[in-house]
């Protein structure tokens, strides 16, 4: 009896549709999906004494150097209140999940170049992978921000079950431009470098260690584009302020998020030949 074997390939004449054919393919993969989310969270600290506990003192770290830079030195003074430990802890994880996920998303093709060029496999289960153990980080670490809080004499709100919301959104948010920044840097290899560049920039256009009160009236036009701070604003309302944020930056968060996925899948969708060829 003769053995056939069928193999899976690149089909150039493939047609697509926007946003179905890649959530078809996250599906149908959703096992490889699986594999690589859990290979980002454990390749990383692999030959690292701690291991995956960096994961949690990484934030702890940085929270410790700005506290005692800002809030000795500089003296913020954040509004209402609330203790700058948790001001910035809050501030840093989610910037940090949002840097990260991006650089490894769209870093994500390039660097699995030798798989994609020898085996089928749907170019955006890998940029999407990057996003997901970015989001597995940033909920292991609202855990630590949930201790502080208690620590800090702050409390946990009940309106901290509703705090899934902003992080899917921004999930969706990073994921979307990581696919963008993806597609491009196959092509241009530079894009990573300036995606860098332009992170530092929003880093530093969110009032994550800083509170907005201090910025002069001149720039906050430019704070208050940044997606970025309707995200923070929102997630911070929910999990330590017990109080929802005004409804256009609930409407921000969510248009964002939305028109970011839906590009990041239309470029996707336009570009997989290419991504195909030059990887």
């Amino acid at each position: 009896m003769e053995n056939v074997t069928h193999s899976a390939y690149y089909d150039s004449d493939q047609p697509r549709r926007v946003i179905v054919s890649e959530i078809t393919n996250l599906r149908r993969y959703r096992g490889l999906l699986r594999l690589l989310v859990q290979r980002d969270l454990t390749v990383r600290y692999k030959r690292s004494m701690l291991g995956v506990w960096w994961t949690l003192l990484n934030p702890l770290l940085t929270v410790a150097v700005m506290w005692a830079v800002f809030s000795t030195i500089f003296r913020f003074e954040i509004p209402g209140g609330v203790p700058y430990v948790v001001y910035v802890l809050s501030g840093v994880m989610l910037i940090t999940f949002f840097s990260q996920g991006v650089v490894a998303s769209g870093s994500s093709i390039v660097g699995s170049a030798g798989t994609l060029s020898k085996v089928y496999v749907p170019a955006e289960v890998f940029a999407v992978a990057p996003a997901l153990a970015a989001l597995v980080n940033f909920a292991i670490n609202i855990v630590l921000l949930l201790v502080v809080q208690l620590i800090a004499g702050v409390g946990i709100p009940v309106t901290v079950l509703l705090a899934p919301v902003p992080l899917l959104f921004l999930a969706m948010f990073v994921a979307g431009l990581g696919m963008v920044v993806a597609s491009l840097a196959v092509a241009y290899r530079d894009v990573l470098d300036i995606v860098g560049v332009l992170l530092t920039l929003a880093m530093y256009a969110t009032p994550g260690f800083y509170p907005v009160t201090i910025v002069p009236d001149q720039i906050l036009p430019f704070i208050y584009i940044n997606p970025l701070y309707s995200y923070l604003e929102v997630f911070r309302g929910l999990v330590y302020g017990g109080t929802f944020a005004p409804g256009w930056m609930w409407a921000v968060m969510v248009l964002t998020s939305l028109v970011a996925l839906l590009g990041g899948a239309w470029t996707f969708s336009r570009s997989w030949r290419r991504l195909a060829v030059l990887v």
